[in-house]
């Protein structure tokens, strides 16, 4: 249902997976191999993988905290997009890429559910792309012990699940689910 015509491709859209971001994330052994798990299967299916990689004053560029987790790596003809807002579309070449691999549906996981990856949802469906949220692949932190990241990863899923704008499509899936 895009609005971008002659872009039939899919994209898995691995978001801010680095060592100081997850590092005490709810759930971070889940759902790091959850995003192992469905980067395998986007290969394996010969999806385009776009990995995000954030920086600002507290995650420095090329120190060991700004690193994508050990689990995950990478590949060399994979997209490698570095941004230093929390919608990875701002004044960075995601929409490049993603425009010359013809791609227009995104499949999405990553961190922070309520910075980066929420921020990034609304950013593709603005720009006209179809964005699925992996429900169990992205995660974030304790806000407050009033607001845990639990409530947060919830509140996210049930919000985007019902997201809708004319001409495209929001929407979650379990990793399990996931069709390429």
């Amino acid at each position: 249902m895009t609005t971008l015509n002659d872009r039939p491709n899919t994209a898995l859209v691995v978001i801010d997976v680095q060592n100081d971001v997850v590092a005490e994330v709810h759930d971070r052994s889940g759902v790091v191999g959850r995003i192992g798990t469905l980067v395998d299967r986007a290969r394996a299916a010969g999806v385009d993988v776009v990995w995000v990689q954030h920086h600002d004053a507290e995650l420095v560029s090329g120190s060991d905290g700004w690193q994508i987790v050990p689990e995950l790596q990478p590949r060399a003809s994979e997209a490698l997009v570095h941004k230093s807002y929390n919608d990875a579309f701002e004044e960075t070449t995601l929409d490049d890429e993603l425009a010359a691999k013809r791609v227009s549906r995104l499949v999405v996981v990553g961190a922070q559910t309520q910075w980066c990856v929420r921020s990034t949802l609304h950013g593709a469906i603005a720009r006209g792309y179809d964005a699925l949220l992996v429900s169990d692949a992205h995660s974030t932190t304790d806000m407050s012990e009033a607001i845990p990241a639990s409530s947060i990863i919830e509140m996210t899923n049930h919000y985007w699940h019902w997201h809708s704008v004319p001409g495209r499509s929001a929407g979650t899936d379990v990793a399990d689910d996931v069709r390429f």
